[in-house]
Protein backbone atom coordinates (compact mmCIF):
# COMPACT_ATOMS: atom_id res chain seq x y z
CA UNK A 1 0.00 0.00 0.00
CA UNK A 2 1.24 3.60 -1.22
CA UNK A 3 0.17 6.25 1.17
CA UNK A 4 0.85 9.84 0.39
CA UNK A 5 1.23 12.72 3.00
CA UNK A 6 -0.40 16.11 2.59
CA UNK A 7 0.63 18.91 0.60
CA UNK A 8 0.38 20.68 3.56
CA UNK A 9 3.00 18.96 5.05
CA UNK A 10 6.51 20.08 6.20
CA UNK A 11 8.03 17.10 4.66
CA UNK A 12 10.25 16.53 7.22
CA UNK A 13 10.95 13.27 8.87
CA UNK A 14 9.18 14.21 12.35
CA UNK A 15 6.28 16.28 11.00
CA UNK A 16 2.86 15.53 11.88
CA UNK A 17 0.25 15.45 8.86
CA UNK A 18 -2.34 13.84 6.96
CA UNK A 19 -1.51 10.79 4.55
CA UNK A 20 -4.13 8.85 2.16
CA UNK A 21 -3.64 5.94 0.60
CA UNK A 22 -6.06 5.35 -2.19
CA UNK A 23 -6.78 1.56 -3.64
CA UNK A 24 -10.15 -0.02 -4.15
CA UNK A 25 -11.58 2.18 -0.95
CA UNK A 26 -9.39 5.58 0.03
CA UNK A 27 -7.73 5.64 3.03
CA UNK A 28 -6.88 8.42 5.37
CA UNK A 29 -4.73 8.52 8.50
CA UNK A 30 -2.83 10.41 10.80
CA UNK A 31 0.75 10.32 10.43
CA UNK A 32 1.04 10.39 14.46
CA UNK A 33 -0.79 7.61 14.92
CA UNK A 34 -1.25 5.19 11.40
CA UNK A 35 -2.67 2.39 13.16
CA UNK A 36 -6.12 4.35 12.92
CA UNK A 37 -7.55 4.86 9.45
CA UNK A 38 -10.72 6.06 7.73
CA UNK A 39 -11.92 4.77 4.88
CA UNK A 40 -14.22 5.88 2.24
CA UNK A 41 -15.78 5.07 -0.92
CA UNK A 42 -14.24 6.31 -4.27
CA UNK A 43 -17.78 7.80 -4.62
CA UNK A 44 -17.61 9.77 -1.05
CA UNK A 45 -14.36 10.45 -1.27
CA UNK A 46 -14.85 12.01 -4.84
CA UNK A 47 -17.58 13.70 -3.63
CA UNK A 48 -15.62 15.17 -0.52
CA UNK A 49 -12.86 16.94 -3.16
CA UNK A 50 -15.49 18.47 -5.01
CA UNK A 51 -17.49 20.04 -2.27
CA UNK A 52 -14.00 21.21 -0.38
CA UNK A 53 -12.52 22.57 -3.74
CA UNK A 54 -16.10 24.09 -5.09
CA UNK A 55 -15.79 28.23 -5.48
CA UNK A 56 -17.46 29.32 -2.36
Amino acid sequence: MTWRKSSYSSGTGDSECVEVSITHDVLVRDSKNPATTLTFSTNAWRALLDDVTAPS
